[in-house]
This record gives structure tokens, C-alpha cells and sequence, in this order.
């Protein structure tokens, strides 16, 4: 069990600190002397780095091998975790949040590809139903738990925190995690590289400050443009060459494709209402931090109760009936969430958080597995690393679709926070979103994904690889499993 210790780690650690990093903000500012929009640049320079990185993160992996690359990643996402709070102005903690970014864009798709090439598919299905769990309590706990290190202590620890989950992670892997000398993936492909990664900058900086600046903003319009053309001549470069950074003809694998677009959409709605939660509560309804964060913290557990039933019916059921009954179910919850107003009580939204996590529940876990259910062992990491650009796509579409219907639906003479008509707009947006994503998820292939499940290989496409004596664990206590591959990598939730 050493894998899923290490990635639980990995990824607790990433998605706590995208959540926990604005609670700080308004700190940071008076620490400096800026204003909080000055500090616009600490935000958006993490995903954008993100974005730029995760292009070369399966080649890496093919090469080094899953151990050495996510360590090094973790290492590094570390190091500049505490150099960020160790910033002595603006500039320095822009330049370590980059680094951040770039670290987290190596470790999300090398954790999922060590994850899913060492268990086969019924595997994966039950240590989803507990991996999910860090998963949920992240996100959920991150602000408060940044509320109270920022009022007691310093924004600065809202970064030193990663060190005491990080470094032991660090240890144990170095220590337990089975390794290999990695394969020879081909010449490295930096014609790839360089398109994918600026394509991929470019449309996350506009994706993330066209809310804020206004969509017709100049730097917004050229980087969504820019970005748009620069990803037009990656996919004609990858596609013509015979070994891409990317592999996009994975996409012609029906089930990943459908289940990569089945994220891309769906997390709008799912991610957008979770980013809407807060902002109803504080601005809406006039809430402090705390009242916002015990009231979305519902969700999660909503979420884990789900889960652990989706595990058990997966293979009886498949991905199919199981996302397109999450997404109605989404659909309908946001449908009560449009209801809600100014006198809405916080145990009628706690409520509604809790269903919401219910109805969600049902999404992750199949569209992860199921995505690499068809693929041979060989693709995971090139795999993992598409799953990964996908899902933070979706993941930045989702405050960006948010914020949008709320500019429109404020009054150009109205006060600095939408009105309570411009929140419930938003929610009924998201709810049609869910609607028609969840017809789409109704026509999802699902027949190889059930056979995978219960333990069935005739699916593959093609025969797995054969083992390097090095990536076979030395013995059982040192964390070994019944399926070690060459390939390394985690989950990409």
C-alpha cells in the first residue's frame, strides 16, 4: 500500500494549497502594502505554470521513471512552498508560486500514472472509494484551516504547512516506493513542448483573468487568441510526429475520449457551484468566513457516503447509468440551490450542500477509472498526463462560467456585490449544463469499463509491456503489488 499512501499525500497536499492560498490574500496585501487586486499575479501564475508544465510531465516518466519524477516534483513543489513564505516582497512570491505551479503540473499526472499502472481496473475501484476521501477533506478544510493559521500565526504559514505532510511523503517514498531506470520513450519532442505548453499558458491566463479584467480586455482577447491558434498547431505538429509529448490519438479510443469530455463539461457545473457557494453566502447573504466554510463543508461528506456504494455497483452497473444518474442528480440539486435567497436559512443550504454532495459523488470515481479502462498499460502516463490537461481545463472553465453570469446579471448601477437574482441565474445556468451533459453521459460505451472491473483483461488493445527487474518490488513489506509496471503515476481528480 505504499502507492496510494504517497499519492494520497501528493494529492492532498496540491489541491489543499490552491484552496488555502486566498484565504491569505487580504494578509498579504497589508504585509507588502498593495491592494488585494494587486496580488491578482499570486493567483493566476500558479494555474497558468501548471498548465505549461503538465505537457512534458509523461515523457519525464517514461524516462525516469514514476518514483524519481514524482519525488523530485514533491521535493520541489516543497522547497518552493517554503520559499514562498519566505518571500521577502511581491516578486520573489510570484516567482515561487511559479514554481509551484510547474512542480504541481509534474506531480498530478505522474502520481495518477503510477496509481493506475500498478492496479488493474477492480483494483482501482476500491482504493477510490478511500482515496477519495483526502480528495474531498482538502478542498473542504483547506479554508478554514487557512482562516485560523492566518489569524493566530501568519500568512506565511499558510505555505510552511505543506512541509510537515510533504516531507515525511518524501521519505517514506524514497525509502518503500518500488522504482525503475524508466524506458527509452524516444527523442524528447520540443517543437511539442513549446507549442503545448504556450497554448495551454495562454488559454489559462485568459480563462482566469477574463472574469476579473472583462472578456473583451485586451490581454484577455490575445491570450485566448494566441493560445487558440498556438493549440491549432501543437495538435497538427503532435499529430504528424512519431513520438509526441502528446499523444492525442488516444483520443480515438472512444471511452477515453467520451469520458475526458464527459470532465470537460462536467466539471463546470460540478466545480461552478462549489465556487458559487461561498460567494452566495458572503455576498448574498452577508455570512462571515467561518459560517461559509461550515456550511460548504456538508458537501464532502455527502460525496464519501456515495462513493462508497458507487464502489460496489461499478462492476454490476458500469460508468454509463452511473454518471448520467450523478448528473441529473446534479442538475436537480442545483435547481433547489436556484431557489434560495437572502432569508435562506444556513441549515437549509447545509442541507442542500450535503444532496449536492450525494449527487456528485457518482461522477469522480467512475469517469477516472473508466477513462483508462481500454487504453494498454504502455499509454497510462501519456494518458494520465491528458486526463490531467482536461480536468484543470474544466477545473479553471468552471469560476470563469461562474463569474460571467454573475457580471451580466448585475445592474451596472448596482453595488459592488451582484444581486441575489444574479446568484440564482447562475445556478439555474449550471443546473442546464449538468441537464445536457447528463444526456451525453447516457450514450457512454460502457461495456469494456464493466468487464475491466470484474477482473477481465480481454479488453486491452494491446499486450502489456514487459517488466524491467527494477521496477519489481525487492518484497512485500516494501509496498509492492501484484501489478508494478514500468510506467508510474496517481490520481487525477
Amino acid at each position: 500500500m505504499v502507492v496510494p499512501v504517497v499519492c494520497v499525500c501528493v494529492t492532498f497536499i496540491a489541491i489543499a494549497d490552491g484552496a488555502i492560498t486566498t484565504v491569505a490574500l487580504p494578509s498579504i496585501a497589508r504585509q507588502f502594502d498593495l491592494t488585494t487586486a494587486a496580488l491578482d499575479g499570486v493567483v493566476v501564475v500558479y494555474p497558468v505554470c501548471l498548465a505549461m508544465a503538465v505537457p512534458a510531465s509523461a515523457w519525464l516518466v517514461e524516462r525516469f521513471g514514476g518514483k524519481r519524477v514524482l519525488l523530485t516534483a514533491l521535493t520541489g513543489f516543497l522547497a518552493s512552498s517554503f520559499a514562498c513564505g519566505a518571500a521577502a516582497d511581491l516578486g520573489q512570491l510570484v516567482a515561487f508560486r511559479a514554481v509551484q505551479g510547474v512542480s504541481a503540473g509534474v506531480l498530478f499526472p505522474s502520481s495518477a500514472a503510477l496509481m493506475f499502472a500498478t492496479f488493474d481496473t477492480a483494483e482501482q475501484v476500491r482504493l477510490q472509494r478511500y482515496l477519495i476521501i483526502p480528495q474531498q477533506i482538502a478542498p473542504a478544510a483547506a479554508p478554514v484551516a487557512g482562516g485560523l493559521l492566518v489569524d493566530h500565526l501568519s500568512w506565511r504559514w499558510v505555505f510552511y504547512v505543506n512541509l510537515p505532510v510533504g516531507l515525511p511523503a518524501v521519505l517514506f517514498g524514497a525509502l518503500f516506493l518500488a522504482g525503475h531506470r524508466g524506458a527509452r520513450p524516444g527523442r524528447f519532442d520540443l517543437p511539442g513542448l513549446l507549442l503545448s505548453a504556450a497554448a495551454l499558458g495562454g488559454l489559462m491566463y485568459g480563462v482566469c483573468e477574463g472574469p476579473n479584467r472583462g472578456w473583451t480586455d485586451p490581454a484577455v482577447t490575445v491570450a485566448l487568441a494566441l493560445g487558440a491558434v498556438l493549440l491549432a498547431a501543437a495538435v497538427a505538429v503532435e499529430l504528424r510526429t512519431s513520438a509526441p509529448l502528446l499523444k492525442l490519438r488516444l483520443f480515438t479510443d472512444r471511452l477515453f475520449r467520451d469520458t475526458n469530455l464527459l470532465n470537460l463539461i462536467g466539471l463546470i457545473p460540478i466545480m461552478g457551484a462549489l465556487y458559487l457557494g461561498p460567494l452566495f453566502l458572503q455576498q448574498a447573504q452577508g455570512r462571515s468566513a467561518l459560517e461559509s466554510g461550515t456550511s460548504t463543508f456538508p458537501e464532502a461528506f455527502g460525496v464519501l457516503l456515495t462513493v462508497q456504494v458507487v464502489g460496489v455497483l461499478y462492476a454490476r452497473v458500469g460508468p454509463r447509468l452511473i454518471v448520467g444518474c450523478s448528473l441529473v442528480a446534479v442538475s436537480a440539486v442545483l435547481l433547489l440551490f436556484a431557489t434560495c435567497d437572502a432569508d435562506t436559512g444556513l441549515w437549509t443550504f447545509r442541507a442542500c450542500m450535503f444532496l449536492y454532495g450525494i449527487a456528485i459523488g457518482g461522477f469522480f470515481l467512475p469517469t477516472t477509472v473508466a477513462s483508462l479502462a481500454t487504453l494498454p498499460r504502455a499509454d497510462v502516463a501519456q494518458a494520465s498526463t491528458l486526463n490531467t490537461v482536461v480536468r484543470q481545463t474544466g477545473g479553471a472553465l468552471a469560476p470563469a462560467a461562474v463569474t460571467t453570469v454573475l457580471v451580466l446579471g448585475t445592474p451596472a448601477t448596482a453595488a459592488a456585490h451582484p444581486p441575489v437574482t444574479a446568484y440564482q441565474h447562475a445556478y439555474l445556468a449550471l443546473a442546464a449544463i449538468a441537464a445536457l451533459t447528463a444526456v451525453f453521459a447516457f450514450t457512454l460505451p460502457d461495456r469494456a469499463a464493466r468487464a475491466a472491473a470484474r477482473g477481465s483483461t480481454t479488453h486491452r488493445s494491446a499486450p502489456e509491456p514487459a517488466r524491467p527487474a527494477e521496477s519489481r518490488p525487492r518484497s512485500a513489506h516494501r509496498g509492492g503489488t501484484r501489478h508494478p509496471e514500468a510506467h508510474d503515476s496517481g490520481p487525477g481528480a
